[in-house]
C-alpha cells in the first residue's frame, strides 16, 4: 500500500494555485503525474500525492515543473476566486472514487478526442500532399506535351523548309533544262542551214556540169563508176553467242529489264532469308516472303491497328532490309502512334536505301512518295 504524501505546501492567487510535492530521493522520471478538472494525483513508489481539488480548474493550461526533488504545479482557476482549502472537505470513500473513475473518463475521453484530432490533421495532410503530387504530376504532363508539340513544329518546319528547297532546285533544274533544250534547238537549226546551202550548191554544181559535152559527161560517168564499186568480200565465219533466257516467252513478247529485275530481287531476298529468326519457326512458306509481310502490314494499317502493322514491318525488315517501301511504311505506322522520332529515323534510312539502289540523281522521287504514304 503506497504512503501518502503530506508535507507538500500550498500557495494561491485569485487566478491560481502553486502546489509543491516534495519526491524524497525519488528520481523525476519514475513519478506519475495525472491531472484533471477536479483530481491531482502524483504516484512515485512507494509514496502517493492525491487530492480532491476545491474548485475546477484549467486543467490543458496548467503546468507541472520537476526538479530538484520537488514537483511544482501551476494550477490556473476556472473562476477567479479565493479558495478556503485545498482540498474538498467531508469527501467519503465512495465519492473519492468516483472522483476517480469520472477523472479517467475524462482523460481517456479526451485522449481518444486527441487521437482523432490528430488522425483527422494526418488525413488532412495526406489529402493535400496528395493534391500537391497530383498537381506536380499535371504540370510535369503538361510540360511533355508542350515538349511534343514543340518538337512536332519543328519538324514540320524543317520538312517545309526541306520541300521548298527541293522545289527551288526543281524549278532550277527546269529552267537549265529549257536552256538547254532551247540551245540545241538553236544548234540544229544552225546545221539545218548549213546541209540547205551545201544542198543548193551540189544542186548548182551538177546544173553546171550539165551544160558540157556528152563525150564529157560519158567519161565522168564511167570514172564515178570506178570509184563506186567496192573490192570483193573475204570469205569468214563469225561466230553468235545468245545469252540463256531463263523465261521460256519469245523475246519479242517479253519485257526482258521487268523480268531482270524480278530475278534480282528473288535473288536479294534468297541472300537476305534468315531461317535461324524463331518467329519464322511457326509461320507458313509463304507467310516467310518480306512482300507477303508488306501487304499483310498495309492491311493492318489500313484498318488502324498500328501496332500489329509495325510488328508486320519489323519481320519483314529482319528477313530482307532492303526494301525501303518496310521503313516508309513503319514510319507511316509511327507517325500515326505521334512517335516522331522513329519516323524520322525510319524515313532518313528508307531514303538511304533508296539513293543506294535505285541510283537517284535527286530526291524528288522520294519526296513524292514519302508525301503519298504520309497522306499530305
Amino acid at each position: 500500500m503506497p504512503l501518502q504524501v503530506s508535507d507538500y505546501t500550498w500557495q494561491q492567487t485569485k487566478t491560481a494555485v502553486f502546489i509543491s510535492v516534495p519526491l524524497r530521493g525519488v528520481c523525476g522520471r519514475d513519478a506519475d503525474v495525472f491531472c484533471t478538472e477536479n483530481y491531482l494525483k502524483v504516484n512515485f513508489p512507494p509514496f502517493l500525492f492525491e487530492v480532491f481539488l476545491y474548485a475546477p480548474i484549467d486543467d490543458e493550461n496548467s503546468k507541472a515543473k520537476i526538479g530538484n526533488d520537488t514537483v511544482i504545479f501551476t494550477l490556473y482557476k476556472k473562476e477567479v476566486a479565493m479558495w478556503e482549502t485545498l482540498s474538498v472537505s467531508g469527501v467519503d470513500k465512495e465519492m473519492m472514487q468516483r472522483i476517480r473513475e469520472k477523472s479517467i473518463l475524462q482523460a481517456q475521453e479526451r485522449a481518444k478526442e486527441a487521437t482523432e484530432a490528430k488522425a483527422a490533421a494526418r488525413r488532412e495532410d495526406q489529402k493535400y500532399a496528395l493534391n500537391v503530387m497530383m498537381q506536380i504530376e499535371e504540370e510535369k504532363r503538361k510540360k511533355i506535351e508542350d515538349m511534343k508539340e514543340n518538337e512536332r513544329k519543328k519538324v514540320t518546319k524543317e520538312l517545309e523548309a526541306w520541300k521548298e528547297c527541293q522545289r527551288k532546285a526543281e524549278e532550277q533544274k527546269r529552267i537549265h533544262r529549257e536552256k538547254k533544250c532551247c540551245e540545241q534547238e538553236e544548234q540544229i537549226e544552225e546545221e539545218r542551214k548549213k546541209l540547205n546551202h551545201k544542198s543548193h550548191t551540189r544542186i548548182s554544181a551538177s546544173r553546171h556540169l550539165a551544160t558540157k559535152g556528152r563525150d564529157s559527161e560519158n567519161i565522168f560517168l564511167e570514172k564515178l563508176k570506178e570509184n563506186s564499186i567496192p573490192a570483193p568480200r573475204s570469205l569468214g565465219s563469225i561466230k553468235i553467242n545468245f545469252t540463256p533466257r531463263v523465261f521460256p516467252t519469245a523475246l519479242r513478247e517479253s519485257q526482258v529489264a521487268e523480268e531482270e529485275e524480278w530475278l534480282h530481287k528473288q535473288a536479294e531476298a534468297r541472300r537476305a532469308l534468315n531461317t535461324d529468326i524463331p518467329e519464322l519457326s511457326d509461320l507458313k512458306e509463304e507467310e516467310k516472303n518480306p512482300e507477303w509481310l508488306k501487304d499483310k502490314g498495309n492491311k493492318l494499317f489500313a484498318t488502324e491497328n498500328y501496332l500489329a502493322a509495325i510488328n508486320a514491318y519489323n519481320l519483314a525488315i529482319r528477313l530482307n532490309n532492303k526494301i525501303p517501301l518496310l521503313y516508309l511504311n513503319r514510319a507511316a505506322c509511327h507517325l500515326k502512334l505521334k512517335n516522331l522520332h522513329k519516323a524520322i529515323e525510319d524515313s532518313s534510312k528508307a531514303y538511304r536505301i533508296t539513293k543506294l539502289h535505285l541510283r537517284l540523281t535527286h530526291p524528288m522521287k522520294l519526296y513524292k512518295m514519302m508525301l503519298r504514304r504520309f497522306g499530305i
